[in-house]
């Protein structure tokens, strides 16, 4: 049976429109199937850099547009759009409200268990603040490593084998790369205490994560193209990191023209622990 996810709120970040390897179906995919009272877009969901260089805006990008329109004008969603550093662009425009969408720089999300801070994180990120080039180097560095990584796991799918991401494999293995997401986590956690925050909810280095860093509660909802995962709070008001896999196995959802191969949620690289997943449900 088909179901729709019932939540409280949904965080979903680094979407990265424009770039060839953003799963903007997906995206778009399980954000109309959820509802939900707020829909928080924790920046980088436009890629302006890649959209300068070698990028290109598709039907499906403004698909992902549509969906979240249709949402606030349908359903009545609170839409709250916080800019990334891919997207600086709206950094002139902000704050701005129009009806029912919100674009700020930081927003505060209250819980019955604390305020939670909720950030892009990019500005944690010395490379990008202080050497904004450099980070656009390394986007195009990036953007290169995800084509060769199309290419390769074609080849993989063509052996029967499964997705495998080269990029998430350098962060668990490169000692240089563990060590900044441990020093980026921390940082945050000091944000959240300084601003007197239970817990933060960010973005930015595309590594979900959901655990308490001494007594505050980090969530990081991931990223839109490799590790496919949200942030949802339930109608109980309790987090939850959760993957595309699990939440079209919840649903019995599958967006049209896709197959589970193409769900780099499942990358061999490292599978990603979450809890027991205990949604509401919503008979569609």
């Amino acid at each position: 049976m088909k179901t729709k996810l019932r939540i409280k709120t949904l965080f979903m970040s680094d979407v990265h429109l424009g770039m060839a390897d953003s799963k903007a179906v997906q995206a778009a995919h399980l954000i109309r199937h959820c509802k939900c009272e707020k829909l928080v877009l924790n920046g980088d969901i436009v890629d302006v850099w890649a959209l300068k260089s070698s990028g290109r805006w598709t039907q499906e990008h403004t698909h992902f547009v549509r969906t979240v329109l249709k949402k606030m004008e349908k359903e009545g969603t609170e839409v709250i759009y916080l800019r990334g550093n891919h997207d600086d662009i709206l950094e002139q425009f902000l704050p701005f409200k129009i009806g029912g969408l919100s674009l700020v720089d930081e927003h505060i999300h209250e819980s019955p268990h604390g305020r939670y801070l909720v950030v892009h994180g990019d500005g944690f990120d010395h490379l990008t603040t202080n050497h904004v080039w450099l980070a656009k180097v390394g986007a195009v560095g990036y953007d290169l490593l995800l084509r060769i990584n199309r290419g390769y796991n074609a080849w993989r799918r063509w052996r029967g084998k499964e997705c495998f991401s080269l990029s998430r494999w350098v962060k668990l293995k490169v000692k240089q790369a563990v060590s900044f997401v441990g020093r980026y986590e921390e940082q945050l956690q000091n944000l959240a205490r300084w601003k007197k925050c239970h817990g933060i909810i960010c973005g930015h280095i595309h590594t979900p994560a959901d655990k308490m860093i001494d007594d505050v509660h980090y969530l990081n909802s991931g990223d839109w193209v490799e590790s496919m995962t949200v942030v949802v709070e339930h109608l109980d008001r309790t987090f939850e990191v959760l993957s595309y896999h699990d939440f079209c196995r919840l649903t019995g959802r599958q967006p049209k023209g896709t197959t589970p191969s193409m769900d780099v949620g499942n990358i061999s690289a490292k599978p990603l622990a979450l809890p027991a997943p205990q949604p509401e449900m919503l008979a569609a």
